[in-house]
């Protein structure tokens, strides 16, 4: 007799197409099997050969979390190149760091979650570094290169799967878990959706990650726009997955549902696919959702549907390939070509906001580099670790030789005296080892512990200087001579033992609170005061000692004296990525903090050359009238400093452009809550105040003009060609944009919207031709009377040029268009969240499943209006369908009112809706307008004849 070999699985059998694969593993997985790959970390099945799986590999701006990597610049930065081939580059980099990584630790996922596209509709948002721009168009062209990057280039094998955050209209950190953002159909689609849907529909994300807050009063993780628009943009199968504990957030905090197997239950219908919940351990979520198949709540065709969708991610990663995977044996990691590229990266994201002829420094400068940024190359929680490092101050020293730099960090130093006369004492660690936070990579950095090896702060005679940071709104640092910050660990004990300012939980800021005639240090991330025992200082609920502030230097002294000693200043201010604006904390002000302030003074005061670099994750409000010249970069990056010292010494012409508008005031910005970026005029698209720098601003050492601009629709698309030439006397980018507006609106419409832009490298006398096809459709408006897209017909202006403020060339097109038509009234009656006006509304979920509905804010009075509403031959008779209390009056046209509908008594429930009648004569087409009255939901409007 012959052996055979026994047949190949057809999951196995690379021949087939994967969707046929995936049905026969998904066919041989039990129950039990199925459930656990529902949560982040999959177990291996070891019967059939399939190995463990997790979901989630933190990715934004190189590998995060897991020890060395290379690291480019924020997102925010990598916005502000405007240039998405580069970043097409970066994600090319990042994602074969991704694989090299996992070839020597499995704990690298392949599943990376980046990059971020919420739009930067708010400049106080605390996670502002993470986003590119507050523009839909240039988000999606640079999220749409990076996740092309990510995915590699290879037509049926994915280097890594790319996962989208974080869906949906996610710009507060406030309450983020709790609040809901109201968000009409216009600013849905035209805004929040756009930036997703171009980037979906590009073809290279595998996935999105909803967002912990509720849009329309109905938590994201359970949100019908997943099924009913998510989902249609592509053919591929997406893999949504869940924000970390959010999940849990749908009855903990959002307290949505009862219970957690129903909460668990609506999140997998939803299309919520993998839950990432109480971090390695999955018994809590498989608990879960064995529940809810008991109760009937799911079904095990509920779960084929979700782990079929974790499968094709799979199968396209190689995994069940190894053999046929072009990206198994990648090693490049660190290379040559990916410090070169952080680099590049790094140059290209540096604005230069203003320049009075000081920029670029001649090469015998005598140089002053001041200010808390200038000798630090920060990280943010989205971070790699260093494997090389450059700061500003180490930049210009390569740059023009440390004998031509002077240098003043610009801190306050200082000692804290206690009630008994001594001095907080930092002790010598002698044998101590150097750590730095993150280093040996962590599944969940927010675990890490702080360092307890190290001897806890005493007191003595003479005590220690410390520097002391005040980052704004008395937030503070303090710094023992040695680098390491003051912290707190689990035990309580304060000791010099972190590298840098960090952590889910920062344990390295204080407060000095006013206590009779001395201070109470309180640490922040315990809540609790500084205490000097017999064993050490420590913080504790109890016997908080009073310090005595000594100052042995104010900071403006040191920088003042640099700046006498130079013939060109150079302030670098800006943020610390973990404080006061960061991911759970929004900022509440535009203005640069006060201590940075004074340092900015002293150094112009004493030298009127001073260049004002701000290194920061946001835009901040400075007056930059006395100022001779301005920069700003995201934090860089590994590279920052050479690039910055490279742009300074004109080696490298600046080129960034500004991605968000830079407004001039706190007052000038709507309330952070306030999602309406049409009716409170947001973003440059609508705000009509004078900013402080506008939307893709961004000077040269070039100079550019353009000419020549034609335009001409057919075929589908308008077609626009201009010229720009290089009139200056060095080789320099430029950036063009092109804008659009209607020149005849119906409605409220952008002042100008980017419909393309092109980044081009121009050699003195140089001239490029550009050329652009613009789609129809990008010069349509969704209208809310037809529930759909519509261009209208008449007249768009085309606009050239340099920034969104900086028009250099015009041109008008006409377009056919659709006319507008009357609402439908009698036939589709009116959805109240479908309305063109209002005052006083907030949109709240209709059922807990899907639709829409409308209420007073606060639960006051609101108002509705609903243009253009044909009654036809007549109507008799209106019917609102309402829950909970309350009254809705209607008038046409703003006349008196005609009807008034009230309850007789409360609603069971919030979903609880009824019927309510009154007698209405109108004919032909008229403006409804609606007064609600009490916490009355309104879901719909019928009219009858």
């Amino acid at each position: 007799m012959t052996a055979h070999p026994p047949p190949t699985a057809p999951f196995r059998d690379p021949q087939l197409p994967f969707a046929k694969r995936v049905d026969d593993l998904l066919g041989r997985l039990t129950p039990d099997e199925k459930t656990s790959f529902l949560h982040q970390f999959a177990p291996a099945v070891e019967r059939l050969g399939v190995a463990a799986f997790r979901t989630g590999q933190e990715a934004l701006h190189g590998v995060a979390w897991m020890g060395p990597a290379t690291v480019f610049p924020q997102a925010v930065g990598l916005g502000a190149t405007w240039n998405p081939e580069l970043v097409r580059r970066v994600g090319d980099a990042v994602s074969k760091e991704v694989r090299a990584m996992r070839a020597k630790d499995d704990r690298v996922g392949l599943n990376v979650w980046a990059p971020t596209v919420n739009l930067l509709r708010h400049p106080l948002w605390g996670r502002n570094e993470e986003g590119y721009s507050e523009d839909p168009k240039l988000t999606s062209a640079i999220a749409t290169a990076y996740t092309h990057g990510l995915r590699g280039d290879h037509p049926t094998y994915w280097r890594t799967a790319p996962v989208l955050k974080h869906w949906l209209a996610h710009n507060n950190e406030t309450d983020r878990s709790t609040t809901s953002s109201s968000v009409r159909p216009r600013v849905l689609h035209e805004y929040d959706l756009r930036a997703f849907r171009e980037t979906v529909e590009a073809g290279a994300v595998a996935g999105v990650m909803p967002a912990y807050n509720l849009v329309n009063g109905r938590p994201n993780h359970v949100s019908p726009y997943l099924s009913e628009h998510l989902r249609t943009w592509t053919d591929e199968d997406l893999l949504v997955c869940s924000d970390a504990g959010a999940p849990s957030n749908l009855v903990d905090s959002e307290h949505y549902f009862d219970t957690h197997e129903e909460a668990t239950a609506a999140s997998l219908v939803a299309g919520v696919d993998s839950f990432t919940d109480h971090g390695t351990d999955s018994s809590q979520m498989i608990g879960r959702l064995r529940g809810a198949l008991e109760r009937g709540l799911l079904t095990e065709a509920d779960l084929d549907t979700a782990v079929r969708r974790q499968l094709s991610v799979r199968f396209r990663l190689g995994e069940f390939d190894p053999e046929y995977d072009p990206h198994d044996a990648t090693c490049e990691f660190d290379t040559p070509a990916h410090r070169a590229l952080a680099r590049e990266a790094a140059e290209q994201a540096i604005v230069l906001l203003r320049n009075d002829g000081v920029l670029p420094l001649a090469p015998e400068t005598r140089v002053a580099v001041v200010g808390l940024l200038a000798d630090e190359c920060k990280l943010d929680w989205y971070s790699g670790t260093l494997i090389h490092r450059s700061t500003p101050l180490e930049g210009l020293y390569e740059r023009f030789g440390a004998e031509r730099v002077e240098f003043a960090e610009g801190v306050d130093r200082v000692r804290l005296k206690t009630a008994a006369g001594a001095f907080l004492h930092v002790p010598v660690a002698e044998g101590a080892a150097a750590e730095v936070r993150g280093a040996e990579g962590a599944l969940d950095p927010a675990l890490l512990a702080g360092r307890t090896d190290l001897p806890a702060l005493t007191t003595d005679a003479t005590g220690t200087e410390l520097a002391l940071v005040d980052w704004g709104e008395g937030v503070l640092t303090l710094r023992a001579p040695d680098g390491r910050y003051l912290s707190v660990a689990e035990d309580g004990y304060v000791r010099a033992s972190a590298d840098q300012p960090g952590g889910w939980v920062v344990q390295e800021t204080f407060r000095l609170e006013p206590h009779g005639n001395g201070h109470l240090l309180k640490h922040l991330g315990t809540g609790r005061h500084v205490c000097v025992a017999a064993d050490g200082v420590k913080v504790a609920d109890e016997d908080p000692e009073v310090f005595d502030l000594v100052v042995t230097e104010r900071g403006e002294e040191a920088v003042a004296r640099a700046a006498a000693a130079a013939d060109v200043v150079v302030v670098v201010a800006g943020n610390d990525p973990h404080i006061n604006g960061r991911e759970t904390e929004d900022r509440t002000t535009l203005r640069l903090p006060e201590q940075q302030e004074r340092l900015l003074r002293a150094a112009r005061a004493v030298n009127p050359a001073t260049v004002l670099a701000l290194v920061s994750a946001y835009p901040y409000a400075v007056d930059p009238a006395e100022l001779p010249a301005v920069l700003w970069t995201a934090h860089g990056g590994q590279a920052a400093g050479t690039a910055l010292a490279r742009v300074l010494a004109g080696d490298v012409s600046p080129a960034g452009r500004l991605p968000q508008t830079w407004y001039a005031d706190d007052a000038d910005l709507p309330g952070l809550l306030d999602y309406d970026v049409i009716g409170s005029r947001q973003t440059y698209l609508y705000f009509e105040g004078t900013p402080l720098f506008p939307f893709g601003h961004g000077l040269s050492y070039a100079s550019f003009t353009y000419g020549g601009l034609t335009a001409r629709a057919g075929g589908g698309a308008v077609h626009v060609s201009f010229s720009v030439t290089n009139t200056g006397d060095v080789t320099a980018d430029e950036v063009a944009q092109l804008y659009g507006r209607a020149v005849d609106l119906s409605v409220p419409r952008p002042r100008r919207e980017l419909l393309d832009h092109r980044r081009v490298t121009l050699a003195p006398g140089a001239t490029a031709e550009l050329a652009f096809e613009i789609p129809l459709s990008a010069f349509g408006f969704f209208d809310v009377a037809q529930d759909r897209w519509r261009v209208e017909p008449g007249a768009y202006e085309l606009l050239a040029g340099a920034s969104s403020e900086d028009v250099r060339l015009r041109a008008t097109v006409t377009l056919d268009g659709e006319p507008a038509l009357p609402r439908a009234v009698v036939a589709n009656g009116l959805p109240a969240a479908g309305f063109d006006e209002y005052s006083g509304i907030e949109i709240v979920d209709r059922t807990k499943v899907s639709g829409d509905a409308v209420t007073p804010a606060g639960q006051a009075t609101g108002e509705l209006v609903y243009r253009a509403c044909d009654f036809g031959r007549g109507i008799s008779g209106v019917t609102v369908e309402v829950a909970g209390e309350g009254s809705v009056e209607l008038s046409l046209d703003g006349g008196p009112v005609l009807a008034v509908l009230s309850t007789t008594a409360p609603t069971p429930g919030p979903y609880d809706y009824v019927l309510l009648d009154a007698s209405v004569v109108a004919a032909g087409v008229h403006d409804v307008h609606l007064r609600l009255r009490g916490p009355l939901r309104l879901a719909h409007v019928g009219f009858s004849g």
